[in-house]
């Protein structure tokens, strides 16, 4: 135990040392049992968890006195301690309860007091039993005697974070209590957020005891943060409060996502009754609840409960209340092993204390068990039936099959709309059902019911908004000294315009929401600035996003998101994206979802395959198949054009000798590029050019002259450079050709942090503006310039083109048509299997309204894989009803 610990301790132990300090129990021999084993319990008895857990208590220690089989001859006995809220106090009790020479000691419900108390029982060898103590970080081995009764936080967490990747939610605001018990379960939920690749966008901290103006403070400045869905992981006495400070700053309505976790499910358990407000201002709220399932030990523990109710004892029932029965009976249990090898029960002075007996603290009462060990073991065998179910520890010292009811508050009550467990994650079935299935690796089961949010909308909340007092956006544009048709400097009231200015303002006015934001230009005006240096300015927040005519690259893509690419990109990998998408639809959640939701997953999945960026994991063999070949297709045409560039020749017509890129590398000439592009890495790190044959360029005019006088002149043999500009270029300067390789595939985008969720909206207004035709109509007033004629150059260009590989595309197509076959053929295959076998009654008959038309047919399409096989494997059993894809919503009753 540290110094600092244990001078607290023994500070408190002073305070009651001169106090009387009863008796220790009588011995054993090994051969008699004592006639009165005494444990303690230490909890905060006014209070939603000691009201709960207190009458249990009593009625477990009645029980097992009344029981013959366990701990016959010997009398349990409990001392209770109130912890009265507070951690000081508590710890005095702590201690005072460990002089009484108890065997074991129940609680506390405070994480904080656990570890406190936890190098108190460390020393004196007590094992300590809390039926409430979630923090998981108490499960560290430094805590030996510390025994968990009820879930870690660790899972609670886990739950929550397979709630929000559900709903595809990126950000979360965290709003908890500043103490060991929060924020050790939002560490975990941080952990668990980030195998989602979702994160915790910001941690709201309450003081323990906050009161409702420092509250409505800490949600007034949440309230003005991009993220609406919310977190909430506080003690029940005070949780409420978040709640009605919510209410009364309009943050349960429409848009906002509020998940609570078991502490919510405590409270309304207990003060349905005594307090209407806790269901009035928690409406569409998401919370969890330790799962119990049902069983006759259950309702007769609940008709106990009841009758005490009724004789005029104030209780509340919870999950707490079956955690605290069972740990009870595992501490009776472990015991009965223990005396029944021969133990004794015995306590000795602590050595430890030894140097600190001489001084006026009185520390002769803390003794140690000194079997203390041996009932540990004993605790850590358990097995047996409780009211929570099996109770039985795993090797990481927590209670095996972990799981959670998510509820949804609505109206006067709740509704269970799907579980949790570590071993089948989110389900409709309850988990005890699972256990005896065959694991389940896929996420192909996941599902919730349907859920009435705040607002009392069905409608799933976007997860995000901008907030109704918060800053403009930030909008990064390149001062471009040349090519100025894209981003220039303007005197209006944007200050800037262009044809990508356009395009962005166009597709923010297709947003069904409002969006404020300011152009920032970037760039000393003197030569064009870098754009990598741009992207990495919004990587590190510097700018809200980057607009312009910024080329969407692989190393780029590792920074930021890109919206979907407005300039011209090959329409070949939308088509294998909507044939991933068919192959994984019915067996892959993350191809299911919205309409809106499902094409943005078939744009996106399709674009960011090109750079090996895909999100999205593949779980059925024919999608894995057909996702390997594409890859293997983008690896070679990668390889023939690294970087995704668009790359091209500019050659002077009569004087140059260079025919591609190939001769090009291969001599000593000079090459020019644009200043600020990525060209120049291009040719350096990937074609291994030598940085002193590089000439940079900043405008049309510097082309035209590097190419005029050459290389042998102090000019260039060819300049690299992108498609558009060259374009525009060639419209200008008609005596100049283009030769070499010629490929547009990557295309222009608009930057974003990762994860900004205005990135997929944008993308989405970009593909309308393409629909519409407006994207075009903008290209056209800013692009189209008047060319050379045929009588002014002779076009001999050299280039690629998507002819260039159609072999490969070929092969691609082919593997697309034969995956879409061998899927369609499954498909009728279990079609016609599912007509046959459907229940009606006591026997099977063929359904009246068969699944003959069309609809009917895409219905059954649509519907999930393992629902469809799970429908395929059941059978005959007499008189039961089985209804196919169909799942009735249960309700929740207290416990």
């Amino acid at each position: 135990m540290s110094s600092s610990h244990l001078a607290a301790l023994l500070l408190c132990v002073c305070i009651f040392a001169g106090g009387g300090i009863a008796d220790s129990q009588s011995g054993t021999n090994g051969l008699s049992r004592p006639t009165e084993v005494r444990i303690g319990a230490l909890f905060t008895f006014d209070s939603v968890i000691g009201r709960a857990v207190k009458p249990a208590i009593e009625l477990a220690i009645a029980d097992v006195n009344a029981d013959p089989s366990v701990l016959s001859g010997t009398r349990l006995s409990v001392l209770m301690q109130d912890t009265n809220c507070s951690g000081f106090v508590g710890t005095i009790e702590a201690l005072q309860l460990l002089a009484k020479d108890v065997i074991a000691v129940l609680g506390p419900q405070s994480s904080t007091i656990a570890h406190v108390i936890s190098h108190a029982v460390n020393e004196l060898h007590v094992p300590l039993i809390s039926f409430a103590a979630s923090d998981p970080t108490l499960s560290s081995l430094e805590y030996p005697y510390f025994v968990r009764t009820t879930l870690s936080d660790y899972y609670q967490m886990a739950a929550v974070a397979s709630i929000i990747s559900q709903y595809q939610w990126r950000e979360v605001i965290a709003i908890y209590v500043d103490d060991d018990y929060g924020r050790g379960g939002i560490t975990a939920l941080g952990d668990a957020l980030a195998k989602r690749k979702s994160k915790i966008a910001y941690k709201a901290k309450l003081p323990p005891g906050a009161g409702r103006s420092t509250i409505q403070d800490i949600l007034m400045r949440v309230n003005e943060m991009e993220s609406r869905v919310y977190v909430v992981h506080v003690n029940p006495d005070s949780g409420l409060a978040v709640f009605s400070a919510a209410k009364s700053l309009g943050m349960m309505s429409n848009g906002y996502v509020w998940i609570a976790t078991d502490w919510l499910s405590a409270v309304i358990d207990s003060s349905r009754h005594d307090n209407p407000d806790a269901m009035e201002h928690t409406q569409g709220v998401i919370m969890l609840q330790q799962h119990v399932a049902d069983s006759d030990i259950q309702h007769s523990l609940l008709r106990k409960l009841n009758n005490q109710t009724r004789e005029g004892n104030r209780s509340s029932v919870s999950s707490y209340t079956v955690h605290a029965y069972d740990s009870v009976w595992l501490v009776a249990r472990a015991i009965e092993q223990f005396l029944s090898e021969g133990n004794a029960v015995s306590f000795s002075a602590n050595q430890n204390l030894q140097p600190v007996k001489r001084s006026s603290l009185q520390l002769d009462s803390l003794r140690r068990f000194n079997n203390g060990d041996k009932l540990l073991e004993k605790v850590w065998r358990a097995n047996f039936t409780g009211v929570s179910g099996q109770v039985q520890f795993t090797l990481d010292r927590n209670l095996i099959h972990p799981a959670y009811d998510i509820l949804n508050i609505g109206g006067t009550g709740f509704r269970t709309i799907g579980y949790w467990s570590n071993f089948s994650g989110l389900s409709v079935v309850a988990p005890e059902n699972l256990h005896s299935a065959p694991p389940n690796s896929s996420t192909n089961n996941i599902q919730l019911r349907s859920v009435i949010w705040p607002g009392q909308t069905a409608e799933k909340p976007r997860g995000w908004a901008f907030p109704y007092h918060g800053k403009p956006l930030r909008i990064g544009v390149p001062l471009r000294t040349s090519y100025k048709e894209f981003v220039m400097q303007d005197n209006g009231p944007d200050g800037v315009k262009g044809f990508s200015v356009d395009v962005f303002k166009s597709a923010v006015s297709l947003l069904p929401y409002p969006v404020a934001f300011n152009f920032v230009l970037f760039g000393d005006g003197l030569k064009n600035p870098s754009y990598s240096d741009l992207v990495q300015k919004v990587s590190e927040n510097y700018f809200d996003a980057a607009i312009g005519d910024i080329t969407i690259v692989t190393n780029r893509t590792r920074l930021v998101d890109f919206t979907q690419p407005y300039t011209e990109s090959g329409l070949l990998f939308l088509f294998v994206g909507a044939v991933v998408w068919i192959l994984e639809h019915r067996t892959n959640t993350e191809f299911r979802g919205t309409p809106r939701q499902q094409i943005m997953t078939v744009c996106w999945f399709s674009f960011s395959t090109m750079f090996f960026a895909h999100r999205e994991n593949t779980s059925s063999a024919l999608g894995r198949f057909v996702l390997l070949v594409w890859l293997f297709v983008v690896l070679i045409v990668n390889s023939s054009y690294t970087a995704s560039l668009t790359s091209l020749l500019t050659v002077q017509e009569l004087t140059s000798g260079v025919k591609g890129l190939d001769s090009l590398i291969s001599s000593s000439s000079p090459i020019g590029y644009q200043v600020g592009s990525f060209a120049r890495n291009y040719l350096v790190d990937e074609l291994n050019i030598a940085d002193s044959r590089l000439v940079p360029l900043n405008s049309p005019s510097d082309y035209a002259r590097a190419l005029e006088l050459g290389s042998g002149n102090g000019g260039v043999a060819a300049i690299i450079d992108e498609l558009p500009y060259v374009e525009i270029f060639l419209s200008k300067y008609c005596k100049f050709k283009t030769v070499g390789q010629v490929f547009t595939k990557g295309g222009w985008g608009f930057a974003f942090p990762r994860d900004s969720p205005l990135a997929e909206d944008l993308s989405t207004a970009i593909l309308a503006l393409s629909e519409n035709g407006n994207l075009q109509r903008i290209h056209d007033e800013w692009l189209s310039g008047e060319g050379c004629s045929t009588d002014d150059i002779e076009i001999a260009s050299n280039s690629l083109s998507l002819s260039s590989f159609w072999g490969l595309f070929v092969i691609c197509g082919l593997t697309c048509a034969i995956a879409l076959l061998i899927f369609f053929w499954r498909i009728f295959f279990q079609y016609s299997r599912y007509n046959d076998q459907v229940e009606l009654g006591p026997e099977i008959v063929r359904r009246t309204a068969r699944l003959t038309s069309i609809k009917s047919l895409i219905s059954f399409v649509d519907k999930r894989e393992e629902e469809v096989k799970n429908a395929l494997k059941k059978k005959p059993n007499g008189s039961q009803q089985t209804r196919i894809g169909s799942t009735e919503e249960q309700s929740t009753s207290p416990l």
